[in-house]
């Protein structure tokens, strides 16, 4: 399994980096600031694509005679490279919303952003193994939304605000919905497994400041009650390679878990492509009241480095000193240590681009280091999409509640276990309607755990969904020399 997995990631990665310079659809950069002229700027540096950007900037200006919204932490990069919390997504990253703006000058005015995902799906887990662990059907509706607003202040400085709930307690219920081998939560003071929790109410209130040094540099601050803190890539909601995929990943508390947090506070520094932050956050894991607020406790920290070399490519690497995360082991501290590579690209016509991404997680307390990888894709050729995902990822038998089961009597010692899970999927936009999609789609998932877990699991079980999804339509990528859309444009 070890020699199939790194094979998987080798070819994925070759795939994915192969086209990743390539020439794509420029991108836009911030909206109105002041710019050197193209000229002065491709001299100080012609292989900038930052520099690259600003004359595209430029030049948009001068063709429409209006600015664009920009990023939500930075007057200088593009909106394109929004993500969850403070992480960067690609600035070639198409994306799916509403957006309403002034239709002349921006300067002291609010930009808004509306963006959403509703799935309405039946899912069947382990359905080829009959009365073996994990087998379960069920309907439900995962959701979110998601509303943006920005604001200049003075010649440099950018005010953000965040609003993200969720009616999953409503649409999913209150032990969540059935995941084969997922883990990390808890439910009525027990360990809730092969389940994915439910999102809270409140995901994300957060604010944001930042202050234009100069084109190349930034500070920011952000503050969220509940937020995210600088660890881990995006969220996988908020990932375009998962956009089409309902479930959360296996490795969702290896990676980005902490996506929900009640108490986070970010500063960070930007300069050109790169950029690094840290946090001070709370550890603890929201609670079983997905309707309420937990206290916040300021007790862990990371840091995360980001780089984007090219507007195709989003990497970063984090960390995180993580005090107390589950309840049931309050004792229990965790290190977690990530990495992460992402790629978008457009392929020449609008509705047409690749979303991929490559992810790993480690996870270190007691002396046991658990792993964790990903690698998934979304293809999308108009109103068709073809996505997948690949994971493979160790877990403690503790963490599958099966400690009785290899261990007859009381013992100090860890058993760990390997699962591999592959799943294919496929979708297609019936209708779209008011700047709004309505998809149908499909996926199958097959899932390889180690032969220990063959008597618990069954035969490599299947588990496959069908939904349908309504979503903002895409947003056209924005070109030099085409006029823009009116008040309202579509978003992710």
């Amino acid at each position: 399994m070890i020699s199939i997995r790194k094979w998987v990631l080798v070819v994925f990665f070759i795939s994915t980096s192969g086209i990743a310079w390539a020439d794509g659809f420029p991108v836009d950069t911030s909206r109105k600031t002041r710019m050197p002229p193209a000229k002065k700027m491709m001299k100080q540096d012609s292989l900038d694509h930052a520099a690259m950007g600003h004359v595209m900037h430029n030049m948009m200006q001068m063709q429409q005679g209006m600015s664009m919204m920009s990023h939500l932490y930075s007057r200088n990069l593009p909106m394109n490279r929004n993500a969850s919390g403070t992480a960067w997504h690609p600035d070639q990253t198409p994306m799916y919303m509403y957006m309403f703006h002034p239709s002349q000058s921006m300067e002291n005015q609010w930009m808004t952003m509306l963006h959403y995902s509703v799935f309405l799906r039946h899912t069947n887990q382990n359905f080829n193994n009959p009365g073996k662990r994990g087998r379960a059907t069920q309907f439900d509706a995962p959701n979110y939304i998601m509303g943006m607003a920005q604001r200049q202040l003075g010649q440099r400085g950018l005010l953000a605000f965040k609003a993200m709930i969720s009616l999953d307690p409503l649409t999913v219920g209150n032990n969540g919905y059935p995941l084969l081998f997922q883990s990390g939560e808890t439910y009525k003071g027990q360990r809730l497994i092969d389940r994915q929790h439910q999102h809270d109410l409140f995901s994300e209130l957060s604010v944001g400041y930042s202050y234009a040094l100069s084109p190349h540099a930034d500070v920011f601050g952000y503050v969220g009650y509940p937020g995210e803190p600088a660890l881990g890539p995006p969220a996988f909601m908020h990932r375009l390679s998962s956009f089409n995929n309902p479930d959360s990943p296996l490795g969702h508390h290896w990676t980005d878990a902490t996506h929900i947090t009640f108490g986070v506070a970010t500063a960070g520094f930007r300069y050109k492509i790169a950029k690094l932050e840290v946090s001070n956050f709370t550890g603890r894991e929201p609670n079983e009241n997905r309707y309420g607020f937990d206290r916040p406790r300021f007790d862990s920290y990371s840091y995360r480095f980001s780089i984007n070399p090219s507007p195709t490519l989003a990497l970063q690497f984090s960390q995180g000193f993580i005090k107390s995360p589950e309840a049931l082991e309050a004792d229990h501290n965790v290190t977690r240590t990530t990495a992460s590579l992402l790629h978008s690209k457009p392929l020449g016509q609008p509705g047409r681009y690749v979303s991929s991404a490559l992810v790993w997680g480690l996870n270190s307390h007691d002396g046991v280091n658990e792993n964790a990888y990903l690698a998934e894709s979304s293809l999308q050729l108009g109103k068709t999409a073809l996505f997948g995902r690949y994971e493979n990822i160790t877990k403690s038998v503790d963490e599958l509640g099966l400690r009785d089961y290899f261990f007859t009597a009381p013992s100090d010692a860890t058993k760990l276990v390997n699962i591999n899970s592959l799943t294919l999927g496929l979708n297609y936009c019936l209708l779209q309607l008011a700047q709004t999609d309505l998809v149908v789609g499909a996926q199958l998932t097959g899932s390889f755990p180690d032969r220990d877990l063959e008597p618990i699991y069954g035969k490599n079980p299947l588990s496959g969904q069908i939904y349908l999804r309504i979503t903002p339509s895409l947003m056209p990528m924005m070109m030099p020399g085409k006029s823009m859309p009116g008040k309202s444009m579509n978003h992710h």
